[in-house]
């Protein structure tokens, strides 16, 4: 007998009914698989807007990535290490001038002395020539971990967006270096020169109308208002840690780190050493003035003062203290009238008032002047 697939009960297919279809081929009942929901969504090709859906679910989190990367502040550059770099600089210079004079030390003496200026300028364009030429970073920069920058090129680098650390930017352009070595290489020889010139010629001390005299005050004047414009620019780059000189501020080379992640890392040991020196002098300095150095001399060489004093032969025409024979400026300790030069007894005398006779040990209350008769031999009349 043949069922048709309308009158087969449900409970003879349970679950598949719903995943499963039935169909009659020549009155068998033959039950066939419905492809699920995954089957059928993984065979269809994806929707043509699908993209733009996945955009627009994706624009938030990208907003709010970019919103966080306008918000990294840039690292800071320490002001320390700009000036240590600089005082690095100015040493290294002096040891290559310290060697470069050994050199010359068997020539004429004075000769380098007369173009030390032009020394100086030599040895400076040397440093600037392997370093910042060749966009390198000087000495004391290397050391430091810095470098030049073009700020007006890294301006232009930020306006773009394209800036994370604060770090980015090209080095200094040939204009840049150019006027960089016009101003602190040529401007220190000029000045120095000039100023060894007016120093020389006596500018100052020439009459009021004279040329030099003029020359001399455009001079006072001119370094007068470098100073002030230099300790502006010191404020500015306390407050902003940017251009630790005018020519740096002019020409807009800005020193940053070569690496941002190198740590700093120096040897207090040197300073140390300098501070305790330093601090062990001026405690010295101050108290040496209140110390009596004779009191303490007598007191620490008391013991063997008189087996010295018995041992030692002084002459008589000779003072006990400096052994200058004949004494200068005799004068007479009292109440025992041994002599002494006039400086030995006052200074003793000033110093410790209980100052005694070296000879006798006895205490000297007082001192006068010893008068030295020269008599004339008989023969010697006229």
């Amino acid at each position: 007998m043949h069922w048709s697939s309308a009158a087969l009960p449900t409970y003879l297919y349970g679950d598949k009914m719903q995943g499963s279809s039935v169909r009659s081929q020549n009155g068998n009942i033959v039950l066939m698989e419905r492809p699920t929901s995954v089957e059928a969504s993984s065979s269809r090709p994806p929707p043509v807007d699908a993209w733009q859906q996945a955009w627009q679910a994706a624009m938030p989190e990208l907003k709010r990535l970019h919103t966080l990367q306008k918000g990294l502040s840039p690292i800071p550059i320490s002001r320390v290490n700009q000036f240590d770099a600089a005082r690095l600089d100015v040493e290294m210079t002096a040891m290559l001038r310290e060697q470069l004079m050994k050199v010359f030390s068997l020539m004429q003496p004075g000769l380098l002395s007369r173009y030390e200026p032009e020394l100086n300028a030599f040895l400076e364009f040397l440093v600037f020539r392997f370093s910042i030429w060749l966009d390198r970073p000087t000495p004391g920069n290397a050391l430091m971990n810095l470098r030049y920058r073009d700020e007006r090129a890294f301006s232009r680098l930020a306006a773009t967006g394209r800036v994370r650390t604060g770090l980015e930017g090209p080095g200094l352009t040939k204009y840049q270096k150019v006027w960089y070595c016009l101003a602190m290489v040529g401007g220190r020889y000029g000045w120095s020169r000039l100023q060894m010139i007016s120093a020389f010629q006596r500018w100052g001390d020439s009459d009021q109308s004279s040329w030099a005299r003029r020359a001399w005050v455009l001079l006072q004047k001119a370094e007068s208002l470098y100073k002030i414009a230099s300790c502006f620019n010191l404020m500015f780059f306390l407050s902003t840690g940017r251009y630790r000189s005018i020519v740096e501020r002019i020409l807009r080379a800005r020193l940053v780190y070569v690496k941002p992640n190198m740590n700093r890392t120096v040897s207090f040991e040197y300073m140390n050493q300098q501070l305790v020196w330093h601090e062990f002098s001026e405690l010295v300095l101050l108290v040496l003035p209140l110390l009596n150095i004779f009191s303490m001399k007598g007191i620490m060489g008391f013991p063997f003062s008189r087996g010295q004093s018995s041992d030692i032969n002084q002459k008589e025409d000779a003072c006990p203290i400096c052994d200058a024979c004949p004494i200068t400026v005799a004068y007479k300790a009292l109440p025992c009238s041994h002599l002494y030069c006039y400086f030995c007894l006052s200074t003793r005398c000033i110093a410790s008032k209980s100052f005694k006779c070296v000879r006798c040990d006895a205490a000297i209350v007082a001192m006068k002047r010893h008068h030295v008769q020269i008599g004339i031999m008989p023969g010697q009349q006229d």
